[in-house]
Formats: C-alpha cells, structure tokens, sequence
C-alpha cells in the first residue's frame, strides 16, 4: 500500500507548505508570478489550469480542489492530476439510492430475521471464521486485553462485513467518493468530507490514492472504516509504523478501539432472550424500558441483566412468531457499527458460532 506514484507524493505534498522565500525564488527562476498562500504557482495571467476527466467543469469538484489547497496546503496541480483520473462511476449512484427503499411494514411475521442470520450463519461460513481466529488469535487477544472487547465480536465483526477479508469490495476509492461527493446532491456534504479524510490519509500514510479499493460507498479493509472512522478510531496495532486497515491484525486493533470508543463494557453481556410477548410496546435497539415495565408487559428475561436498569426491547421476526430479547449496553455498542438490530444480531451470533465451533475443534 506504500505511494507508488509521484503524483502525490510525500515530497510533492509537503511542498505546498514550503516558505514564501522559496516560492519567490523558484517563481523567479521560471519567470512566474509569486505563490499565493497554498504553494502552487500561477502563470503570468493569474490562470490556474483547469480540471480535467471526468469531474471537469463540475462546480463541486472544483470547490473541492480549492478547499484542499487552501486548507491542507495541496499541491493544486498535483491534487488536478490526481482528481482528474477519478472516474464517474454510475453503478455506485444507482446503488446508493436503492439504500432506501420505501418500506411496508409487514402484516405479521414472514421469517426476515432468519433470512438475514443466514447469509452469514452457514455451515460453510463458520469454519471460515475459526481459521481467522486461530490464524490471528495472538493479535485477538491482546486486543482484548488492551481494549477489554472479546474475541467473538471483533470476529463477529470481520465476518458480517467483509466475510474476514473475502469480500473488502473491488470499487476504487477514489472514484466511489468523487461520484458521490460531485455527482450525489443529496449526501454530498458528508461524501465531501469522507473524500477530504482519505486523500488525507493517503498523504499521512504514503498510501497511493489511485490503488486503494473497498466498497461503492467508501468502505475501507476488513472492518470497512469510513474515512472518518480512519481518522477516529484506526490504530497501528502491529507497530509497523503505519496504520493499514487491509492489513488484519490493524483492522482487529482498529475495531476493538471503535467498540472501546464507544463504551463497550468489558465482561459485560450483550442481550438476554425473554419468554412471553408484547406485541403493544414500541421495540427496537433505541428503545429504553426498565425491566419492571417489561415484566408488567409480559416479559419475563431468561437470563441475568446484570443489574441493568435500562434495556431494550428486541423484537425478531423467526417466520411463525416473533421472539422477545432485552437488549443491554454492549448491544447498542454494537448498533454504533451499523445501525441495525439485526445486523446488531448477526455479528454477537456469529462470534458466538464460531467461539462455539472453535471450541469443539480445537486446533
């Protein structure tokens, strides 16, 4: 992953910063106008050369480059060079807006709980996740000590999002967030700021922005980071003196610092399955009941909440009825990744799978 071309080079980029003298003695040299504060020159007409590819004459982009001049001290000409061989990638637009479908809530369950677990629960799928265990036990567990985050959900983690490191996406990054930050009105603020963060962290890390890949939406390595959650929560977990995220033992840092971040409990549990039904109370990983309402309600839990006075109602949808979970602190955590239940689910499930299947197999 080390920055393989010039374009961007560290030497380039630092440039940008070098002081007014030098601008003014290499503008002498070649017959040229003083730099402006942000260190790339101007022609004797005062004309910066235009974008060009595919995001040329796009308002945005050009917004863009003026942004990352004048605020990171870019190279402009450089930083054109760069943004010029982003592609416009409609498949990542039409997949976007397909993230939010219209939705009719169901007349009575229909199984969606159980489709979702199974993409991810197979008998295929699991042995997979015991040899990512085995294979980088040593690194698990010094995560578990440094951020108090087990094992299972970090391989929880891993498997859900990237079938750990099968499936990290094969959409270049560069094109995926400079579609959505010049081409995609409705989020382009916040693809805006994620494009920022990774051409930042490509200059920080010496990493070469044309070849990293990952997901259409900008999904980076085992745990598929965001940008943002890069420059959060990533960590130099082998102390290699670089942080990569396709690298796993940094992605298994990175994710226990993102859990740990967020208030994981050590020790703590995740949810507890409740006997009964409360078909008239509000569910979901927001919800906040005390146990008594629960129990006035119904519920009654199948397992210790460790003293928690506020949980959560889950509710899943197994096909002929639905079953009752109360959600405790460590499953919000969870939800913090991904804000879904089921997606909350399915990574403390298969962590817990794959401890189950690593115990009964010891290697």
């Amino acid at each position: 992953m080390r920055f393989k071309v010039a374009l961007l080079s560290l030497t380039v980029l630092l440039a940008a910063c070098s002081s007014h003298s030098k601008n003014q003695k290499q503008a002498d040299q070649e017959g040229k106008a003083p730099a402006p504060k942000g260190g790339f020159l101007l022609d004797r007409e005062h004309n910066v050369q235009p974008l060009f590819g595919d995001f040329a004459g796009n308002p945005a982009a050009d917004r863009f480059v003026d942004m990352m001049v004048q605020k990171h001290g870019f190279d402009r000409a450089q930083l054109q060079a760069v943004i010029g061989q982003a592609k416009k990638l409609d498949y990542v637009l039409r997949l976007m807006d397909r993230q939010a479908p219209s939705y009719t809530p169901p007349t009575g369950p229909n199984g969606a709980w159980i489709r979702y677990r199974n993409k991810f629960i197979t008998p295929d799928n699991v042995p997979n996740g015991v040899a990512f265990w085995n294979q980088y036990q040593d690194a698990l567990e010094r995560a578990r000590q440094q951020y108090g985050v087990p094992p299972e959900i970090i391989v929880g983690i891993i498997g859900v999002e990237t079938r750990w490191g099968r499936v990290m996406g094969k959409t270049r990054l560069l094109d995926a967030l400079a579609t959505l930050s010049f081409s995609y009105p409705r989020r382009a603020e916040y693809f805006s700021s994620e494009l920022e963060t990774f051409l930042l962290m490509a200059r920080s890390e010496q990493d070469d922005p044309l070849d990293l890949r990952g997901s259409y939406a900008g999904a980076m390595g085992y745990g598929q980071f965001m940008p943002s959650s890069f420059k959060q929560y990533a960590v130099d977990f082998n102390n290699d003196g670089h942080i990569n995220l396709w690298d796993p033992v940094d992605a298994i840092g990175s994710v226990a610092n993102y859990f740990k971040a967020h208030g994981w409990v050590a020790g703590g549990g995740v949810a507890v399955p409740a006997s009964g039904q409360a078909p008239a109370l509000e569910n979901g990983f927001k919800t906040r009941y005390t146990p008594a309402m629960l129990q006035a309600a119904g519920l009654v839990p199948q397992g210790s909440l460790e003293g928690n006075q506020q949980v959560s109602l889950l509710r899943l949808d197994v096909g002929t009825s639905y079953q009752y979970w109360y959600g405790l602190p460590n499953f919000y955590v969870i939800t913090r990744y991904n804000h879904s239940t089921h997606y909350a689910m399915a990574v403390w499930q298969l962590g817990e799978a794959v401890g189950k299947a690593r115990s009964n197999n010891p290697f």
